[in-house]
């Protein structure tokens, strides 16, 4: 963790405050005087905020000069003692400041808040419980496979809790996803404030962070936390087994160089994500091109682009980070697009916070707890009427609700407005899909400026061919250098390539197919003590955060492991009917959300068209159901 963020221990002048006041963003300062002075008539309806603009205001500049003024006046004589300001609001003030926020009143809302507001190092979801005062005499121990966001969690929340434990990562360093992919302009499309633990914030420098600086906070949380003595890097789990005799799982590792050991271990968390292999597209030739292939996450940092001729497969998120560097250098880019993406406009993606603003999230004490709280709730609850299905509207591959239509009228003037005069552009760039039915990738602009370069050009087609020298588009021969494909993940393809054996030598592949499904994207029934985080249908798109769902299973998993200790079980296994009656419900609310009634190919369906990537009932539902285990819901031995 950044030690400048305990600067704001010290004391603020007034003066500083002032010299920094223009660069407040109104909604946090007007919460943060709420609660320093708890005057809640500081939360005038004048002042309150336009969600979508969130953490700014949406409000014009005279209005915002008098809130700024006022909070300013109401905070100089709390300044002196802000090292004794409240952690948190109290639950009186906490609802008015959600209603405030949010606009009216908003249960959901209500509900998630008090874990909403997290002031930094304060960790409300710590475990209560150690191993050693619950059952000093237990040998429970545990393994977790992955040293990403998930499996860091993971990490901590079983040191927490006193439980001995192992990491195994298959790369020789923390991170996932944020250790693999190092393409250029590599970044996250949430903002930093929220990409975070909630429980551990950062000195980010900017509104989106990059792939070596997210690296970089999630190394520091491992070396803060102590994690990096229970790594075992550069080493693969390739096959788990399950004896219930013993009850415990046998895992198999082999390391890169193939050595390989048998670890037994009672309780295992995969931690191993959903964007951790490489989809590698079939194409026919693909294997004769005598140039460079490289996948986004296979990054070659040794190849030069410059006047380099070079085809870009596919249009995710990753191509549109990575191909306007590219184009800047090469030659010539033909890009290659199946689909059109939804862009959300986002000026501030590639831009770095400023520094007034830097200095109000370092020192001034509470500031950042609310910056991020302004940004985090209404993302938390989001707009999944926006992704939802009327049958009365009725939906169509245009939209599907009025609330679906609304939003791609928003996004539509959104990208006509860059095509310009350019018809042809503006054919290729508007998505022939209902918004939210495939991911909607946050932009600046860049994106339609690439393709508007003189060398650069867009097809809209797949490739038909490849051969030593290019591709084939039809009858067309487009000659090229190098190939890169952002052709994302095999996202649906869980816990590949380790094979999972459970009671009775089940195999997990076998079972799911290519339909995976988890209670509550954790736990299966016949795979005792076995859990997953970021499991089947725990991905969100326009109501959620990744990290807060990723918060919620592990307090979940903790919780599981507490139930057997304290009850001195060997087993924690789900009933069937449960998994049932789950499974039931998420295929039937999936089908009315837009990914799932849209025919669209997108990386959120499987082969048989059914989602197993996407959460689609509201984040509240998942919080609760994760708060704690329910001992009914399982079979204990």
């Amino acid at each position: 963790m950044n030690k400048t963020l305990d600067r704001n221990s010290t004391q603020v002048t007034e003066e500083e405050l002032a010299a920094h006041l223009a660069s407040a963003q109104v909604p946090a300062l007007v919460m943060l005087t709420a609660h320093v002075t708890g005057d809640a008539s500081v939360l005038r309806d004048e002042w309150r905020p336009n969600l979508k603009t969130l953490p700014l205001s949406g409000l014009d500049p005279e209005t915002e000069a008098a809130a700024r003024s006022r909070c300013f006046e109401l905070l100089a004589p709390f300044l002196a003692t802000q090292h004794e300001w409240a952690a948190v609001p109290g639950e009186p003030l906490r609802r008015k400041l959600v209603t405030w926020l949010m606009g009216g009143e908003n249960e959901d809302a209500q509900a998630i808040a008090q874990v909403a507001f997290t002031p930094n190092k304060v960790d409300p979801r710590r475990p209560d419980w150690t191993l050693d005062s619950a059952a000093p005499d237990s040998a429970l121990n545990a393994v977790v496979i992955g040293a990403g966001f998930s499996g860091l969690l993971a990490g901590l929340r079983l040191k927490q809790a006193g439980v001995p434990f192992k990491i195994i990562e298959k790369s020789v360093g923390v991170g996932g996803t944020w250790w693999e992919n190092t393409y250029p302009d590599c970044r996250t499309d949430v903002r930093s404030h929220i990409y975070t633990y909630s429980f551990v914030q950062h000195d980010w420098e900017t509104h989106y962070g990059r792939q070596d600086r997210i690296h970089g906070y999630l190394h520091q949380f491992a070396a803060d936390n102590g994690l990096l003595e229970h790594m075992v890097f550069g080493t693969e789990v390739t096959a788990t087994r399950w004896d219930q005799e013993t009850g415990t799982w046998t895992l198999e590792t082999k390391t890169a160089q193939g050595v390989g050991e048998t670890i037994e271990s009672n309780i295992v968390v995969s931690a191993v994500g959903q964007l951790n292999r490489p989809s590698i597209p079939k194409l026919p030739g693909l294997d004769t091109f005598d140039g460079p292939v490289v996948h986004s996450a296979q990054w070659d940092h040794g190849i030069d682009f410059t006047n380099k001729r070079v085809v870009v497969i596919g249009t995710g998120a990753s191509a549109l980070q990575f191909a306007p560097a590219v184009a800047k250098v090469a030659e010539q880019v033909t890009i290659f697009q199946r689909s059109a993406p939804w862009l959300r406009p986002t000026p501030v993606l590639r831009q770095e916070i400023e520094n007034g603003e830097r200095w109000l999230l370092i020192n001034l004490n509470q500031y950042r707890a609310y910056y991020r709280f302004s940004i985090f709730l209404p993302r938390l609850i989001g707009n999944l009427p926006a992704a939802t299905v009327d049958p009365d509207f009725p939906p169509t591959e245009v939209s599907v609700s009025a609330a679906n239509e609304a939003l791609r009228q928003e996004l539509t003037a959104y990208l006509e407005e860059q095509a310009g005069d350019d018809e042809e552009l503006r054919k290729q760039i508007i998505p022939n899909y209902p918004p939210a039915a495939k991911r909607i990738i946050c932009d600046d602009g860049t994106w339609v400026k690439t393709l508007k370069r003189d060398n650069v050009r867009l097809v809209s087609q797949g490739v038909n061919r490849i051969d030593k020298d290019g591709v084939w588009l039809g009858d067309e021969h487009v000659p090229a250098d190098i190939i890169l494909l952002g052709t994302g993940f095999k996202a649906s393809d869980f816990l590949l390539p380790m094979s999972v054996a459970g009671i009775d030598g089940k195999d997990l592949h076998e079972t799911w197919g290519i339909d995976a499904s988890a209670y509550l994207g954790v736990t299966l029934p016949g795979y005792p003590n076995f859990f997953c985080m970021y499991g089947p249908n725990t991905n969100t798109v326009v109501h959620g955060n990744l990290v807060f769902f990723l918060e919620c299973q592990a307090n979940y998993i903790i919780d599981a492991v507490k139930t057997l200790a304290t009850g001195g079980h060997r087993s924690l296994d789900l009933r069937d009917d449960v998994f049932a009656a789950y499974d039931k419900e998420i295929v039937a609310e999936s089908a009315k959300r837009t990914w799932g009634w849209s025919k669209t190919h997108s990386w959120y369906m499987n082969a048989e068209g059914r989602s197993t990537i996407m959460w689609p009932l509201p984040a509240r539902n998942y919080f609760e159901r994760t708060s704690k285990v329910r001992t009914e819901d399982y079979k204990l031995s």
